[in-house]
Order: structure tokens, then C-alpha cells, then sequence
């Protein structure tokens, strides 16, 4: 398992619910993060929580679906020298859950893609030249299991072409010490899955980071949070490192 203390991780959807927590988690074992909010101020609270840890941290913002934003964040990001060693790309959006789903407007598609997978690959291409450089990365992609279900076509859709990209660029890394991997934090009671989901968002730790951790310079694999609920950080990464194959689209658990 790696250390992560001194390493900077810029985690994306960081100011509240599965963001929040992985941000909280990262600190306490000494890692550096860069926040990102919609805003910078949307961040404060969780700032303040993270820097009282003792490590340093600083926020910025911006909005996924204004794509130009994201290129002025990454420019902030680089303008400050700060070396990203670990991408956490939690930030995502479900637009609508539509009942006549055939009514499904082009513009759930158009939105979904730009905030779920157009956004998040463009910090990935920013920051792995750098990476490379230094030979060492780790990047883990938040996707969902949510199929069979048209009333979401433009979330799923849009998070599946992130599994699709992410794992066609994961395997030209195989082998090297720049992890790339996803992780489905299942659902959760958050802002996005609602008051009504059955898990606690606490429930995706370690699951969401456990892909920061790893040592085994393999990439290409699904990181399921529930397949690590109520394991420490250590056991989470022993089985991360032992249990899982290349993932091929299938969702289920490893048992």
C-alpha cells in the first residue's frame, strides 16, 4: 500500500456527500488536495475541515458543464505548480428521472456527457503528461450501476462512456505505476441518489479511494464499493490488489 502523505489528489464533487467524504479520508492520512466545487466558496466548509487536519489544501471552482471553466480551473491548477499525483473524479450529475422516458430530451444526453465524462477526461489528459514525467499517478473514475433503466438514459449513458473510455486508456498504463481504475460507490443518500437510497455515504469508504492506495501497478478494474464495506483501509487494499480482474462491463460483486 502506498503512502500518501506529501502527495497532492485534486477530487472533484468535494463539497459535500461522496466528494466531501473521500476529501476528509485523504486528509487524514496526509495527503495534499486541491477541492473542487462548482464555486470555490461551495468548498469553505470543507476546506476549513481538511486544512484543521493538517495538510495543505486549497479550493477551486468550477461548473462541468461550462467546459471552458474546467480549462480555466486546470490553468489555475498548474499557475499555483501544485504536482497532481491523484485524481479522484467523483463530481456528476443525474439531470432527470423521466417516467415517459420516450420523451427523453436531447439535452439530458448533452448535459450528462459534458459534466460526467467529457469533464472528467479532460483533467485526466491534463494532468498524466506530467505524470508520466514523474512516474507515479493514480486516477480512479466514478461510474454507476444503474442499467435496465431508460427513465435515467443520459446518466447512464454518460457514465458508461466514462467506464468505456477510461478503460481503453487504463490499458496502455498496465504495468506502469500510473493506476487508472473506476469505482461505483453504490447508492448512497446523497444530493444525487436521493433521500430515499439505502446506503449512508459514509458506506463508499474506503471503497472510493481504494484506488489511490493501491501498489500493484495495475490498471482497468471496477472497484465496487461494496465489495469493501466495513473493511479498514489495509484490508480494502489487500483485496483490491488480490481479488479483482479487468472489468469487462460487468457489474457484479467479487465474492
Amino acid at each position: 500500500m502506498i503512502d500518501v502523505k506529501g502527495r497532492w489528489a485534486l477530487i472533484t464533487g468535494a463539497a459535500r456527500g461522496i466528494g466531501r467524504g473521500a476529501a476528509v479520508f485523504m486528509a487524514q492520512k496526509g495527503c495534499n488536495l486541491v477541492l473542487q466545487g462548482r464555486t470555490k466558496e461551495h468548498c469553505d466548509s470543507v476546506l476549513e475541515e481538511v486544512k484543521a487536519l493538517g495538510v495543505e489544501a486549497y479550493a477551486v471552482g468550477a461548473e462541468f458543464s461550462d467546459l471552458g471553466q474546467v480549462e480555466a480551473m486546470l490553468k489555475e491548477i498548474d499557475d499555483k505548480g501544485t504536482p497532481v499525483d491523484i485524481i479522484l473524479n467523483n463530481a456528476g450529475i443525474q439531470v432527470a428521472y423521466r417516467n415517459e422516458y420516450l420523451k427523453t430530451p436531447a439535452s439530458d444526453y448533452e448535459e450528462s456527457f459534458k459534466i460526467n465524462t467529457i469533464a472528467p477526461m479532460m483533467i485526466v489528459y491534463h494532468f498524466l503528461p506530467d505524470m508520466e514525467k514523474r512516474g507515479f499517478g493514480r486516477i480512479v473514475n466514478t461510474t454507476s450501476g444503474i442499467r435496465l433503466e431508460p427513465e435515467q438514459a443520459g446518466y447512464s449513458a454518460s457514465k458508461a462512456a466514462l467506464d468505456k473510455v477510461t478503460m481503453d486508456l487504463a490499458a496502455k498504463y498496465e504495468g506502469t505505476d500510473i493506476c487508472i481504475n473506476i469505482t461505483d460507490p453504490g447508492w448512497c443518500r446523497t444530493d444525487l441518489g436521493g433521500q430515499h437510497a439505502p446506503n449512508a455515504p459514509e458506506s463508499s469508504l474506503p471503497g472510493v479511494v481504494v484506488g489511490a492506495f493501491i501498489n500493484d501497478k495495475k490498471s482497468g478494474r471496477n472497484f465496487s464499493a461494496g465489495n469493501f464495506y466495513g473493511m479498514s483501509l489495509e484490508e480494502a487494499v489487500e483485496r483490491a490488489e488480490d481479488d479483482f480482474p479487468i472489468y469487462t462491463g460487468s457489474v457484479a460483486y467479487v465474492k
